[in-house]
């Protein structure tokens, strides 16, 4: 029997609308986490990898953001239908989110200590009023997590400014306040952006980490195969607004069964590979304020069917393998 899924996102629409239309950013997404496992989402920029997962906790204004259909079940609770006061509980105590730049989402006039405490108080309001920690208890949590996160001498850092820190340390940062409220769900939206090689390695080997020491369920958004490859169990591949393959990352990584998926792999260099053999994906995504009426891959695909310009493909299921949008299985299995 298969474990309940801690999220699932089911059919999920989404559009925004704008001066110069309706821009079709979602179109019936499906995903689900189980409880300690890791969920990766790559494709390339404007696929719609970070808007997927921003509503999870209510992060995108409406206007301009329209949810046509579908739900976001956390433990069974939908929460595009939860009200203002119940997300806030659910924002840091059981799902949390690391964004891209850390210096975007520190406030520079205050410091690491003072933020970290408002979030740690903030995080505990809808605890009884006995078992909140007070100040002093919530600053001693804050220097415990920045210790938990290898930040060097966090007595001392936590006092400091976040100009004050590298761009690594700020990462770090950010990643002991969204964990200092024990979250089970931890959301990273490419939490290596803005950093050196080196310094991507140290965070990511510190979210392997504290996923196996704390038992997290994370999902990982990221445009790198290789980061995926370290740390997730599974993987979903976007292009256009929808989920285009899905599975286990030995299935998607070994077997790839979407034409986009495989442009994607081969644009990947490989030690063992001569140079010639990497190869981009020709074209750009499609213009979603009108989006293609069948596969919205069809103008980029080597594998394009006459049926693919008009009808849109169904998600195929095989017995074994991941579950790809493509009317190539259709037609291997005669479906019409």
């Amino acid at each position: 029997m298969m474990e309940k899924p801690l999220l699932e996102i089911r059919d999920y629409r989404l559009n925004f609308n704008t001066f110069d239309g309706v821009y079709h950013a979602l179109d019936g997404v499906n995903l689900s986490v189980v409880a300690g496992q890791s969920l990766g989402i790559v494709g390339e920029t404007g696929c719609g990898k970070s808007v997927t997962v921003r509503n999870v906790l209510g992060l995108l204004p409406s206007p301009p953001a329209d949810v046509i259909s579908g739900e976001i079940l956390y433990r069974g609770k939908d929460l595009l239908r939860v009200d203002q006061k119940e997300m806030q509980r659910i924002r840091g105590s059981e799902i949390a989110m690391i964004f891209q730049d850390p210096m975007t989402y520190l406030n520079p006039v205050f410091s690491i200590g003072t933020q970290m405490v408002d979030a740690i108080m903030a995080q505990q309001k809808s605890l009884p009023r006995e078992q909140r920690k007070n100040k002093r208890e919530a600053r001693q949590h804050a220097i415990a997590m920045l210790e938990k996160v290898h930040l060097p001498n966090p007595e001392k850092q936590i006092d400091r400014y976040p100009h004050e820190l590298s761009g690594g340390m700020r990462q770090r940062v950010l990643i002991a306040m969204a964990l200092s409220g024990a979250p089970k769900l931890l959301i990273a939206d490419e939490p290596t952006t803005a950093l050196d090689v080196t310094i991507q390695a140290q965070i990511l080997d510190l979210i392997a980490e504290l996923v196996e020491d704390m038992g997290l369920s994370v999902i990982l958004i990221t445009h790198d195969l290789g980061v995926v490859a370290k740390i997730c169990d599974r993987v979903a591949v976007m292009y256009a607004g929808q989920v285009v393959e899905y599975g286990s990352v030995d299935d998607v990584f070994t077997r790839p069964r979407h034409p986009y998926t495989e442009g994607l792999l081969r644009s990947i260099p490989h030690p063992g590979r001569p140079p010639e053999s990497l190869s981009g994906i020709p074209g750009f995504l499609p213009n979603l304020l009108s989006p293609p009426k069948g596969c919205r891959f069809f103008e980029r695909c080597p594998k394009a069917l006459e049926k693919c310009r008009e009808t849109p493909p169904r998600i195929s299921r095989p017995e074994k393998g991941a579950e790809a949008l493509c009317h190539l299985y259709s037609e291997e299995r005669g479906d019409a």
